[in-house]
């Protein structure tokens, strides 16, 4: 399906923006200069610019325009149903370690069907908590085909736009589901060092998986959060039928 007009507008700010042409606290192209550029209405330029403001990706200032955030957001594992943004749970973080091709473990090669002998890539991030401190410890796994597409997975700094922004950018491949599978275990000492809790505490694990439309993984990602502060709220209807 063709990509709208204000679509492709914020798809062509968010790659000006990875690659470092707008940087953190930088000003973006007003929406004049956007409809001059892109011969389009007033209302399309704006629509695009309010695409990436729910992203988490710029922010709006009174009479100035939008600006790039100095601070990039993300998400625990997980929740990544259609319709959600990186705003909504979004969280500053920190980049841990240098993202590295590795040899995942048995239930992430499941995952992401991959053979014993194949690597994926691995990059980690801390959540932080709205105190500074840590909330969640993720881990993002990423099967060979995405890794090689897909250089700026490799670097140490963040992707502003999100890096499913940037592997549907870059692969033309786009998460159409996900699953998210929930377990309980005791921390291990590296998990509970990098959470700052004692041990033993109890940590939920939540592994998801997004896959595209041809049912192929894009990406695993295991969250690990002390039970002190994971919390999943359900809203449904109900009636009297069994």
């Amino acid at each position: 399906m063709p990509q709208l007009k204000y679509e492709q507008i914020a798809d062509s700010l968010r790659k000006r923006i990875t690659d470092g042409e707008f940087g953190p606290g930088s000003l973006l192209p007003s929406s004049r200069d956007l409809c001059e550029q892109w011969d389009v209405s007033r209302a399309t330029a704006i629509k695009a610019m309010e695409t990436l403001r729910t992203d988490g990706l710029v922010i709006p200032h009174q009479g100035r325009g939008f600006t790039v955030v100095e601070t990039p957001l993300a998400r625990p594992a997980g929740g990544r149903a259609s319709g959600t943004t990186r705003v909504q749970g979004g969280s500053p973080f920190q980049r841990l370690g240098t993202p590295e091709m590795k040899a995942p473990p048995a239930h992430i090669v499941g995952a992401l069907g991959l053979s014993d002998s194949q690597r994926a890539l691995n990059r980690a991030r801390l959540v932080l908590s709205d105190d500074g401190g840590p909330h969640s410890y993720v881990i993002a796994w990423f099967p060979p085909s995405v890794a090689e597409a897909c250089p700026r997975l490799h670097q140490n700094g963040p992707i502003a736009e999100g890096t499913t922004h940037y592997v549907s950018r870059t692969t033309g491949r786009s998460p159409a589901h996900g699953t998210d599978t929930t377990t309980v275990r005791l921390a291990s000492k590296a998990e509970a060092e990098l959470l700052q809790v004692k041990r033993p505490t109890a940590v939920s694990v939540v592994l998801h998986t997004a896959y595209d439309d041809a049912g192929s993984p894009l990406v695993c990602e295991e969250g690990i959060t002390p039970s002190g502060l994971w919390e999943r709220v359900d809203n449904y209807p109900m009636g009297m039928g069994i």
